[in-house]
Parts: C-alpha cells; sequence; structure tokens
C-alpha cells in the first residue's frame, strides 16, 4: 500500500483535469535539477530524452514504459519555462491523449527539495490511466537518486492503482 502523502491527486474542471504530486526529496535542488533535466539521468529512470534546454527549446521523450509502441509513447513539446534550477514547464504532444503541459518546480524544503508536479489539459479518463505511471515514474526517480535498484514500471503501476479512486 502507498503511504496517502505520496499518491498523486486529480482535480477536474469542467472536461479536463489536473494532476499533481509533491514529493519531498532528501536531495538539493541542483541534484534533482539534473535527475530531471540531464537527458542521460532522465534516461535513466524515464527513457530516452533530448532536451534543449531553454524557454522556447523543445524536448522529446521516449518513456521506457509503458510497454506500447515507440510511436504511441513518444512526445514531444516546447520549453514554455525554463529557469534553472527551480521550474521545468512544457508542452506534452502526445499521440494517444490530448494536448497539455507539464510544469516540474522545485524549492528548498527542510533538508531537501519540494518536487510540486502539476499535468494540466487531459481529459478525465486518460489523467485516470496517468496517475498510477506518473506515481510509478517519480518511484523510479526517487529509486534513481538514492542510487537504490529502480522498481519495475509495470509492477509500481499494478501495484499503486488501487490507492487511487475510480472517479465518477
Amino acid at each position: 500500500m502507498t503511504a496517502p502523502d505520496r499518491l498523486g491527486e486529480l482535480a477536474i474542471d469542467g472536461d479536463r483535469t489536473t494532476m499533481t504530486f509533491r514529493r519531498h526529496l532528501p536531495y538539493p535542488i541542483e541534484r534533482v535539477w539534473a535527475a530531471l533535466t540531464d537527458p542521460l539521468e532522465r534516461q535513466a529512470w524515464f527513457g530516452e530524452t533530448v532536451i534543449d534546454g531553454r524557454t522556447g527549446g523543445t524536448i522529446e521523450m521516449i518513456p521506457t514504459d509503458p510497454p506500447a509502441a515507440p510511436d504511441a509513447k513518444r512526445l514531444t513539446g516546447r520549453i514554455l519555462v525554463w529557469e534553472p534550477p527551480y521550474v521545468l514547464e512544457h508542452e506534452w504532444h502526445q499521440r494517444i491523449v490530448e494536448d497539455s503541459v507539464v510544469r516540474y518546480e522545485l524549492r528548498p524544503s527542510g533538508d531537501g527539495t519540494l518536487l510540486t508536479f502539476t499535468h494540466t489539459g487531459l481529459s478525465e479518463q486518460n489523467a485516470r490511466g496517468f496517475i498510477p505511471g506518473t506515481h510509478a515514474f517519480f518511484d523510479r526517480l526517487e529509486a534513481w537518486l538514492d542510487d537504490a535498484e529502480l522498481p519495475s514500471w509495470s509492477d509500481r503501476y499494478a501495484e499503486v492503482a488501487p490507492s487511487y479512486p475510480a472517479w465518477n
């Protein structure tokens, strides 16, 4: 079972949603920023990433998981906000879902960093499917930062999915 404070939240506004995760990571902001924006680090816990790190630059990612065709997983976007090491916001264009925007905000928090992640613009149905998968990716990010064995994305998805309510 997953601790409630590690769960993502889903806010529904009309026909679109905002998914939010907050994770306290016991690492300096610069370390977390690198894990999010350095293509080699991001590849380790998320998947292949090409990033032109600047406002107006581009990002392209092909997540390692879920097991699906690369053209279904591939996502692209323009970087809307690039404020190292505090904010990365970019468009999310992916064939299988609506166009949307993701934002990573990093702030000092005690002995580490508070990561606040939002994904805005998905339909409720797609957000329901994405929220346990996003949770699984953040668990992999934490394992990467901890220099621990990365959990299987599919196994984590299956483990955390029952923790999310079936929104109606």
